[in-house]
């Protein structure tokens, strides 16, 4: 285990971001302020949160602690299995990586959405 935190947006958590989000927004700063802090936005969460809420992407996009994960080869044929693509491509950045070992925590306003599945989450919700 690292004391890295690594934390993925998904795209409920980006829109909620985007709304005012309290607890999305801590996460930022922390990202942003804080060594040891990572949070990623999967390109395909983001699209689908720029499509509930224009202006999502670029603004999550400009944030200096938000990277954004390009969806490439590996993410795509991850994703291109499931009917959803934001939530596959969040799910898919969860997984342990050469610079992740331990993965990352996927943080959400629904957490109902990834009940059942292998991920840890975090609920966004105050």
């Amino acid at each position: 285990m690292t004391d890295a935190v690594h934390l993925v947006l998904d795209d409920t958590a980006m829109t909620a971001a985007s709304q005012g989000n309290v607890l999305v927004s801590r996460l930022i700063h922390r990202a942003h302020a804080e060594a040891g802090w990572y949070l990623y936005a999967p390109a395909c969460a983001l699209v689908e949160a720029d499509r509930a809420r224009p202006g999502t992407a670029e603004h999550l996009a400009a944030m200096p602690g938000v990277t954004v994960l390009d969806l490439d080869l590996p993410a795509a044929l991850a994703v291109a299995r499931q009917a959803s693509w934001a939530a596959a491509h969040s799910h898919f950045a969860a997984q342990p990586t050469a610079d992740r070992p331990d993965g990352a925590v996927i943080a959400t306003t629904a957490p109902k959405r990834w009940q059942g599945e292998p991920v840890r989450v975090l609920d966004l919700n105050p």
